[in-house]
């Protein structure tokens, strides 16, 4: 789809976009790469940074459709849902592209995902599915007698007993798939599910149709300001949304080539020094990274091939824009959005960036800063960061929480869709982000439950009750802190706060664990009983 190209802000300002009734990603996109306008569609790159292959869309495509045929020939149905924990490697694409074609709904997971975490999603989901690689099989091993819906286990890498190994049933499925011979898909039907963090309750599901994939062309086109000839990367976890936004759906709308670096860690030198190896013109990193790199010798590389940069997760403080606009000659563009939305708001190229400010509401939404009744705000006053439901629909914001009508009567009021963030709007039209009007942590560009890691942690036996809060860390934005009341027996000092940490590690994913603890007597509640975060967060 070709967008209109926005020269000014105001020149988009009656801009729409046209959702057809059947919409399908993996052909409408992929396919028609591969046959009218082949080129390489992602730069596959080993952790060491030395071993790089370039992977056409036709040959995406055919391996692509080879998972489809796999998934066919094991009987598996448009609509059944699919557990995926892959990292950053091309099975990844082959099987989110091939799944999409079919109508099969993935449900992308962070590979640090431990045992009960992966039980969860299997269950809540009622996936048919799982397509993790060998690393992670012996997690879903440990849980798979307790998810009866479970019944197609396929492995990447290494072979597993009982499981399908992904490498030789895909080279022996055919590299043929006839879009006559598939269910058509619905720009309404479901494609994928993302599990998102809340802080009352375990992770909400999200459900994101077809349509939402079209909708990121307008994150490709104007926040991302992605062509044809960009080589693009965006560094993120597969299992999170960002993935979806910018290194999937955004980029290949716009026929940019995407890096797929399967890096381990945070190796600062070789992600800045990957740049000039690549070609990269257009990046995209949480807020995190950019203080990392800021603390380096940025004229030691050559960042000279990037034309257009982006943050995303919270703002920037302007030292680190000034430090890397010296190094590349341009500013850092801050997008904002989530998993349950494409692109709201976003500075973008045809503007003035004020460094701090999330920037204005991308084109075709509108968005706004409201008051628990719907009101619109007063300039500067904080409100309610809101999108207001319009007829046409806006294009790719979900309608509501699979399974949770009660968040979703929450989230969806007063003819808007409360994002669950605050701001303030100044006299231009700039946002300035404010925080969380709920007790969601963002550490490191992750966002966690305080109910997730307080659930875990009183299942270890010197935990009474525990609380957990985000406390301010210049480097992570956050760090997650636990108040914990001991059980009866146990004394709190440096060996049990390392023993707890450890627990948590071992019981949900690794970046959930607390790195500050304190012990106390009681935790403050409300009347009701609830304990009262917000008291806690005003002590750290």
């Amino acid at each position: 789809m070709t967008l209109p190209k926005m020269a000014s802000y105001d020149d988009l300002k009656n801009f729409k976009l046209d959702i057809p009734e059947f919409y399908n990603f993996g052909f409408d996109v992929i396919e028609e790469r591969a046959l009218n306008n082949d080129k390489t569609a992602y730069i596959a790159v080993d952790n060491t940074g030395e071993t790089i292959n370039q992977v056409q869309f036709s040959e995406l495509n055919s391996r692509s459709n080879q998972l489809a045929n796999l998934l066919i020939d094991l009987g598996v149905k448009k609509g059944e849902l699919a557990f995926v924990m892959i990292p950053r490697i091309p099975a990844w694409y082959e099987v989110m592209v091939g799944c999409c074609k079919l109508g099969i709904v993935p449900m992308p997971a962070t590979n640090l995902l431990m045992p009960k975490d992966i039980k969860y999603r299997v269950t809540a989901s009622e996936a048919s599915v799982a397509i993790v690689t060998a690393d992670n099989a012996e997690r879903v091993n440990e849980i798979r007698e307790q998810c009866p819906t479970l019944k197609h286990l396929i492995v990447i890498g290494d072979s597993r007993d009982n499981w399908i190994h992904y490498d030789n049933a895909v080279a022996n499925a055919s590299s043929q798939l006839d879009r006559n011979t598939v269910e058509p898909t619905r720009s309404d039907d479901t494609m994928l599910v993302y599990f998102t963090s809340g802080t009352t309750g375990m992770p909400k599901m999200v459900q994101r149709d077809h349509g939402y994939a079209l909708a990121h062309s307008i994150t490709g086109r104007y926040w991302m300001d992605l062509n044809q000839d960009d080589v693009h990367w965006t560094l993120s976890d597969t299992g999170w949304a960002k993935a979806a936004w910018g290194m999937l759906y955004g980029p290949w709308q716009m026929g940019a080539t995407i890096v797929l670096f399967n890096g381990v860690g945070m190796d600062i030198d070789l992600h800045l020094s990957l740049i000039q190896k690549l070609g990269v013109t257009t990046f995209c990193a949480p807020p995190t990274l950019y203080r990392m790199f800021a603390q380096r010798d940025l004229s030691a590389f050559d960042l000279s091939s990037i034309r257009h940069s982006m943050g995303a997760g919270e703002p920037l403080n302007p030292e680190v824009i000034k430090i890397w606009e010296s190094a590349t000659g341009g500013s850092i563009y801050d997008g904002y959005g989530q998993t349950e939305s494409v692109c709201l708001v976003a500075n973008y190229p045809c503007l003035p960036v004020r460094a701090g400010s999330m920037g204005k509401p991308s084109p075709g939404m509108d968005v706004k800063v409201v008051s628990e009744n719907g009101d619109v705000v007063p300039t500067d006053e904080i409100g309610h960061i809101a999108v207001r439901i319009t007829d046409p629909y806006p294009p790719g914001l979900f309608k509501g929480y699979w399974k949770d009508t009660e968040a979703t009567a929450k989230s969806f009021r007063n003819g808007w869709y409360y994002t669950g963030d605050t701001a303030t709007v100044d006299e231009d039209g700039y946002f300035w982000f404010v925080g969380r009007s709920d007790d969601v942590i963002t550490s490191s560009g992750y966002r966690i439950s305080p109910f997730e890691v307080e659930s875990t942690l009183l299942e270890h036996p010197a935990v009474a009750e525990s609380a957990v809060v985000g406390v301010p860390d210049e480097m992570r934005t956050e760090l997650v802190k636990a108040f914990i009341v001991l059980a009866e027996g146990h004394t709190g000092d440096d060996a049990l706060k390392e023993d707890i940490q450890l627990f948590a590690k071992r019981n949900t994913a690794p970046y959930k664990y607390p790195r500050e603890i304190e012990f106390r007597e009681s935790l403050p509640k409300t009347i009701s009983g609830k304990i009262r975060r917000v008291e806690l967060r005003a002590e750290s």
